[in-house]
């Protein structure tokens, strides 16, 4: 094709960029293997379109021979755009496109998983797939493994989970198999070796115990996954996960695929590589990798890596070198991009602080430099306040000041490090007249008008789900106290010494056996003792001095909970509508005319939304897969849960998880309290949860701690390098926190959180935040002494005295209207006759003029 461009200059003029020196050589650079490690802000899609534009304005390639791949839809999408605009203002391609859907001569833009899928439309005959394959929607996946867990002939002794954390458990596992291209039979080969070594360890201590209690698990629950990949074949149906092993399988098998995509595709970009699975890797490199010299471009940030927990590989980037090599062998080229055109520099040198043993830790990583001019801009301000509830009063009253001096509220948001305090922040927000969106499934599932729906929706599934019955019975509805709360607990276990009371003791001792080393709550059942309350026959008088308020709250509750039951196996749909008809929560919020009611009925429409495209995907997506599904976007925050902040102009609450790729003007990060964040809580851990793989299996396993041997020292240092692991996994994501913001960062923690007996104080990363202040870059707000050591939180002190409302705060005017209304209605019913008594002649009507 004919050159159009032959000076960077001219692609600086055409595009209206001022591309940095690092940024140019990258994108000039010949068409040859290389990897950019791209800082944050540095610009990466920017120099990735550019490159497109360079290689095709110089006519080194077609614009249809060029392949880019990224994960989301919405990135993919930018980056097309990106892409095409500039090659239209080059002149390169037709402004005007005839089908959008297969666009003429443009580049090729997708993400990595409609790539897979595509190959294995094309080429999945080669290895014996049929081209009737159909993906699976997620709510069909969670709706057939739930079907598998009910259809399976047992017995599962050692799977004591709810049925829906083992819905979430089977995917799970399924999942890892596929990530990392392990058959299930190799891993339940190792599994059944390693009980045979544990047998004659000493396992002396509960870590130890754990492990033949997991592996034990983990065989039953593989079984569980050849029965569910059974089922899928038996419907012609892939998963996400069967269609990277597939695709992986292809390109490892069948040479010749991997000839023809490098004829299609002269040049290919892989964006976000850091986050690449080893399926992913060992797929892409067996197409365009392996020494073939063919010009890949691989873009990513090893200090941004934070989904390492669901099947990604930092060491992918780090090693893109060797994978892809020149035709000679020699390693890939490196290049950097460390140029921050995003915060200002007082931002930045937070941020460079922070990140320094990560820089440590991988090649090409460079410290983040300001844009010229910016070096003293951005600023911090932090505090620590002594208590939870202050700290969100501060962190409000700091965002609405920021909305009432004209800062936009779409310019702002408040990234958090799990979702619990989604709720009282979103609450402290709407009372200050602040417009406020809470982000994500996983976000809505914690907030108290949606999980109070949850819970009685997995106490409906699950009668031995006692947290979530817990929740109910302690809430503000039925406000049960712990006493009684604890003589239900006591009846519930007499429940069960009863039952077992006519076994043998072979099966007492088969029954102790199989719940060794679990937790009592998931053997004894809370909603059993509760259906005492109601039909009481056969059930020994026990004696338990219950309270007359108690007795009559369970009672009602187990009626109504038995009532729900009868529906189970309606659709989705009418079974949420119905609970939500019985416990009356609706009504209560339509009752109210609070701002912040207004805003959770918000909340639950948008909730019940998700649950009707969940359904909508599946037409017979019953509750048991629903509550899996939950699970998984909760504890994972994937699935369908892939929701981005909206366009409205409203302050943004979300994860710190989701916020990565997105940026805003103020950033605000609370709970910056020890053991929160950073959080000190590990990686789940193989030796202990069924539906982790083992690290020996996992092709990223070189970078994970090993157990040396099964001795209480070794298991003692494989535990401590999982925390060193996990030290290192919350470094990323704090650095991608404070990162976001483009000119102020609020950080803030607290010493007395709302309901712990031990005080928290603050993290490391609020020390850095304070350090970095006092040294002039930012505002310390407040800072609270650390309490004395016999001093009490004085949260608790308040909660006793409070009693909490159900679901909001009352108003007292509108209260008075409904308790009149109440009094009429009750007056007018007292006095109607009694039933099969005449009626009173109707009082005689004066005639009219």
């Amino acid at each position: 094709m004919t050159a159009r461009l032959t000076d960077p200059e001219q692609l600086k003029q055409l595009l209206g960029i001022p591309f940095t020196p690092e940024q140019t050589a990258c994108i000039t650079a010949p068409p040859a293997p290389q990897v950019i490690v791209a800082g944050a802000g540095s610009g990466k899609t920017t120099v990735m379109a550019a490159r497109v534009v360079w290689l095709v304005g110089t006519g080194q390639v077609a614009p249809e021979q060029v392949l880019g791949l990224t994960f989301t839809n919405k990135a993919a999408g930018e980056l097309a755009e990106r892409v095409r605009g500039a090659l239209v203002r080059a002149g390169v391609i037709d402004p005007d496109v005839i089908d959008p859907d297969a666009p003429a001569g443009e580049p090729r833009i997708s993400t990595y998983h409609a790539f897979a899928g595509q190959l294995l439309t094309d080429h999945g005959l080669r290895i014996g797939l049929e081209p009737s394959s159909r993906l699976l929607a997620d709510a069909t996946r969670f709706q057939l493994a739930a079907r598998v867990l009910r259809d399976a002939p047992g017995p599962y002794p050692m799977l004591t989970k709810t049925l829906p954390a083992l819905v979430s458990d089977l995917l799970a596992l399924d999942a890892e198999l596929s990530e990392h291209l392990v058959p299930p039979e190799s891993l339940d080969a190792y599994d059944a070796r390693l009980l045979g070594v544990l047998a004659g360890a000493s396992l002396t201590n509960a870590d130890l115990r754990k492990v033949p209690e997991a592996a034990g698990a983990r065989r039953e629950l593989t079984g569980l996954v050849r029965r569910y990949r059974e089922a899928k074949r038996a419907r012609d149906l892939l998963d996400f996960g069967d269609q990277i092993a597939l695709s992986a399988e292809l390109a490892l098998t069948r040479p010749e695929v991997g000839t023809l995509l490098r004829e299609e595709f002269r040049v290919v970009l892989l964006d976000e590589y850091q986050d690449t699975s080893v399926a992913q890797r060992r797929l892409l490199a067996g197409l365009f990798g392996g020494g073939t010299g063919h010009a890949v471009t691989a873009v990513g940030d090893p200090c941004q890596a934070i989904y390492g927990w669901r099947g990604a590989s930092v060491a992918n980037l780090d090693d893109f070198p060797a994978h892809f090599p020149y035709e000679d062998g020699t390693p890939a080229t490196r290049f950097s991009l460390s140029e921050n055109r995003r915060s200002g520099g007082r931002l930045l040198d937070l941020a460079n602080d922070l990140a320094a043993p990560l820089r440590a830790l991988h090649a090409g990583v460079e410290a983040l430099r300001p844009a010229p001019g910016a070096e003293r801009d951005g600023s911090v301000r932090c505090a620590l306040l002594p208590t939870h509830a202050e700290e969100v009063e501060w962190l409000a009253d700091s965002i609405a000041h920021l909305v009432r001096t004209g800062k936009a509220p779409g310019e702002i948001a408040v990234l958090c490090r799990t979702a619990g305090d989604f709720a009282t922040i979103q609450g402290a927000l709407v009372a200050r007249d602040v417009p406020v969106e809470v982000v994500g499934l996983s976000g809505l599932v914690h907030l108290p008008e949606v999980a109070d729906l949850v819970a009685v929706c997995e106490v409906l599934q699950d009668p031995g789900a006692n947290a979530s019955l817990v929740r109910l019975l302690t809430g503000p509805r039925w406000r049960v106290g712990p006493r009684d709360l604890a003589l239900l607990g006591r009846r519930a276990r007499l429940l069960v010494r009863t039952a077992s009371a006519g076994d043998g003791e072979d099966a007492q001792a088969r029954r102790a056996a199989a719940v060794e080393g679990t937790d009592p709550a998931e053997i004894v059942s809370l909603a059993d003792a509760l259906d005492t309350f109601v039909d009481g026959a056969g059930v020994p008088d026990d004696g338990l001095p219950f309270s007359s308020a108690a007795r009559v709250r369970f009672a009602r509750l187990a009626q109504e909970l038995r009532e729900l039951r009868r529906s189970l196996a309606d659709p989705l749909m009418d079974v949420l509508h119905r609970v939500l008809a019985t416990t009356g929560l609706e009504v209560e919020l339509s009752a109210s005319p609070r701002a912040l009611a207004a805003r959770r009925r918000e909340t639950l429409g948008n909730f019940l939304d998700m649950a009707a495209s969940f359904a909508a995907l599946d037409g017979e997506a019953g509750l048991l897969a629903f509550l899996g599904f939950l699970r998984t976007a909760v504890q994972y925050e994937k699935g369908l849960d892939n929701a981005l902040p909206g366009g409205e102009n409203t302050v943004k609450v979300l994860t710190a998880h989701r916020a990565k790729g997105l940026e805003w003007d103020v950033v605000a990060v609370p709970g910056l309290v020890a053991g929160q964040f950073p959080s000190t809580k590990a990686r789940e851990a193989w030796t202990s949860q069924a539906k982790a793989l083992p690290h020996a299996l996992r092709g990223d396993a070189e970078t994970l701690p090993a157990v040396e041997a099964w001795t209480a020292r070794d298991m003692k240092a494989f535990k401590e390098a999982l925390r060193d692991h996990q030290e290192t996994e919350e470094l990323r994501l704090g650095y991608v926190a404070f990162t976001r913001p483009r000119t102020l960062l609020l950080g803030s923690g607290h010493w007395w959180g709302p309901g712990q007996k031990r005080r928290r104080g603050p993290s490391s990363f609020l020390t850095a935040l304070y350090d970095h202040c006092a040294a002039g870059h930012g505002e310390i707000e407040a800072w609270a002494d650390e309490p004395e050591k016999d001093a009490e939180n004085p949260s608790l002190r308040a909660g006793e005295a409070e009693p909490t409302p159900w679901p909001l705060p009352l108003d007292e005017e509108s209260l008075h209207r409904r308790r009149e209304a109440a009094r009429t209605v009750r007056a007018y019913l007292e006095a109607l006759p009694p039933e099969g008594a005449a009626a009173p002649p109707p009082e005689p009507r004066a005639p009219r003029a």
